[in-house]
């Protein structure tokens, strides 16, 4: 009997030792794995680690100066029952979000469209049209915003000896300033643009040809091939644009010089966000902040794919 033990023992641990991959097969690893590890390094260092000093720091009450407090969830208590300007700067930031998204995708699908159509010098016309997403929303391009909006700007020189129309001072005046930076989000349109173009390259010609073959007009077309077909495409860049205008910030800086105004218009969430961060340095309230940006994006994400289902066709 203890010998057929010993012998089961032997047989277990010969089994255990068989299942371990040979000392090759780590050799060959090695590689992939030190390749691998800068990013593991930045994303830990600079991603994860950093979420969760933030998530730690959203029960406390931080002011950079003195070690954190702990507090629990008073920062979220006093966000949804006291903060009056949080409830301002999300309107403000849906408001755009809402405006700025759909306007700048139906352009950057226009422009596509005319594209598509293979006039000549594509990649001339390609590269203008995509050098504002380019620039993206930098400090120089705000600044240049800012002066063409400005009260004696291009934009009202423009009306005034076209048109004999003087317009306000657009950036001052709180019923405009907020379009002003809708405009700006339409304006850098290039990126979606290119994503549609590529997509609209996939969609098979001869579904055209019977169409036509057929009587279909353009519009039908349109409605009945480009559009369902496009969809995967779309979805794509409602995605990317709308986490995109939820993290809006230099713009609004820029324009209302780090105020948010006029009368709070321009207030857009993540500008409240560096207000209480880096102007009044209450650090613990703004990771809260940034926590609750975090859920709202994860939210509407979320709805999107859910949503996706029942408008999004993919080819089988």
């Amino acid at each position: 009997m203890a010998t057929s033990r010993h012998e089961q023992a032997g047989v277990v641990d010969a089994g255990s030792v068989s299942s371990l991959p040979p000392p090759s097969a780590w050799r060959q690893s090695l590689p992939g794995y030190l390749f691998l590890a800068p990013w593991l390094v930045g994303f830990i260092g600079l991603t994860l680690g950093p979420a969760i000093v933030s998530l730690y720091l959203s029960l406390t009450d931080y002011n950079l100066l003195q070690s954190p407090r702990f507090v629990g969830l008073a920062n979220y208590v006093r966000i949804a029952a006291e903060d009056d300007k949080f409830a301002t700067s999300l309107r403000v930031t849906l408001v755009y979000v809402v405006l700025s998204v759909p306007l700048k995708l139906a352009f950057a699908l226009l422009v596509a469209l005319l594209l598509n159509r293979g006039i000549r010098g594509l990649p001339v016309y390609r590269a203008i049209f995509y050098l504002p997403s380019l620039l993206g929303a930098s400090v120089a391009i705000s600044i240049l915003w800012r002066q063409l909006f400005d009260g004696d700007g291009l934009v009202n020189i423009v009306l005034w000896n076209l048109f004999g129309i003087e317009g306000p001072s657009w950036i001052s005046n709180p019923d405009y300033a907020l379009y002003t930076l809708v405009v700006l989000a339409i304006w850098q349109f290039g990126s979606p643009m290119i994503i549609f173009l590529a997509g609209l390259r996939q969609i098979p010609t001869d579904l055209y040809e019977a169409a036509n073959l057929d009587g279909a007009s353009k519009i039908r077309c349109f409605f009945k091939i480009t559009l369902p077909l496009l969809t995967p495409v779309i979805f794509f860049n409602a995605v990317v644009q709308t986490i995109d205008a939820f993290k809006a910030f230099t713009p609004a800086y820029i324009i209302s010089s780090g105020t948010g105004g006029p009368i709070d218009s321009t207030l857009f969430y993540t500008l409240y966000l560096f207000q209480e961060a880096f102007g009044y340095f209450r650090m613990g309230y703004a990771a809260a902040l940034a926590w609750i940006l975090v859920i709202i994006i994860a939210f509407f994400t979320a709805f999107s794919f859910l949503t996706s289902r029942y408008w999004v066709h993919y080819d089988e």
